[in-house]
């Protein structure tokens, strides 16, 4: 921030002397009501204490700042979390904190001028469950545009243990038929090393045709593929949070933290880099 900064500072200190309000401040000085919010109650100590981070922390990103402007030119919504991610993905292990990413991403923010668009997200609590016993599924669907700027709509099958929270993701560049929803399956299991007692499921075309007082009617296909692993089914009925906050959490963090702004090459080079991706994060 420099002397930018500085006077920054001082411009929201004068005018919440003069008693103006937050709201006041950040249209008059053309801020973010959050970055106003921030210095409102700060001393001049702490201030010149960030200064200081700032610095040091520039001295580890500053190598990475033209790429990380183009990223969020292009992507305004893009988190510091995704752009550490994409860091890492592009030269390795990167010797800084989750917060000194942060904060310099908000100092880039601050310093080009460049607003963040912010997505609203829901997160459910869940009942614990015993280790190893149950799994969950879903579905999820994202458009993306490829080298030449085409828009091109991939589809993600999700499994999350529902213990160890730990995760699986397939993509297709086509929608599901029952025999890639029962491979994906088979590739989930070998990636666990192993399958649970129950996988818990929306009721969906590709597993279930019909239901006859109560009773799940499951395709052909499934219901082989059910009994040959004898896996207990569960299906859900409607947005039930106690039984699918997990997986409903899980592909939102797939299509938002791992698929969201990135150029689609081909399926197989996706697929590889989700996986390299959940290794880091997942």
């Amino acid at each position: 921030m420099g002397l930018k900064g500085w006077h920054m500072f001082n411009e929201i200190k004068n005018m919440k002397e003069l008693g103006l309000k937050k709201s006041q401040v950040s249209r008059y000085l053309d801020l973010d009501y959050g970055t106003v919010s921030k210095y409102w109650n700060m001393q001049v100590k702490e201030f010149a204490e960030n200064m200081e981070k700032v610095k040091v922390r520039k001295k580890i990103l500053d190598e990475y700042e033209d790429e990380i402007v183009g990223w969020l030119r292009d992507f305004p919504d893009m988190s510091a979390a995704q752009i550490l991610d994409w860091l890492k993905e592009r030269y390795g292990d990167i010797k800084c904190t989750d917060r000194s990413v942060r904060n310099y991403v908000r100092y880039i923010r601050d310093k080009y001028d460049i607003p963040k668009v912010v997505s609203k997200r829901q997160h459910e609590a869940v009942q614990e469950l015993p280790m190893g016993y149950q799994a969950q599924v879903d579905f999820g669907q994202i458009w993306l545009n490829n080298a030449d700027g085409k828009r091109v709509k991939l589809y993600a099958f999700a499994m999350v243990l529902s213990h160890s929270r730990m995760k699986y993701a397939y993509w297709q560049n086509k929608p599901f038929t029952t025999k890639d929803f029962i491979d994906a399956h088979t590739k989930a299991f070998e990636y666990f090393g192993g399958k649970t007692h129950e996988i818990v499921y929306d009721q969906d075309r590709l597993l279930a045709v019909d239901e006859n007082y109560g009773d799940i009617i499951f395709t052909e296909e499934f219901q082989n593929f059910k009994d040959f692993m004898k896996i207990r089914v569960r299906m859900c009925r409607g947005y039930d949070p106690e039984s699918k906050g997990k997986i409903e959490a899980v592909v939102k963090y797939l299509k938002y933290n791992f698929a969201k702004n990135r150029t689609f090459v081909d399926i197989d080079k996706f697929n590889e880099d989700c996986l390299l991706w959940l290794d880091r994060t997942g």
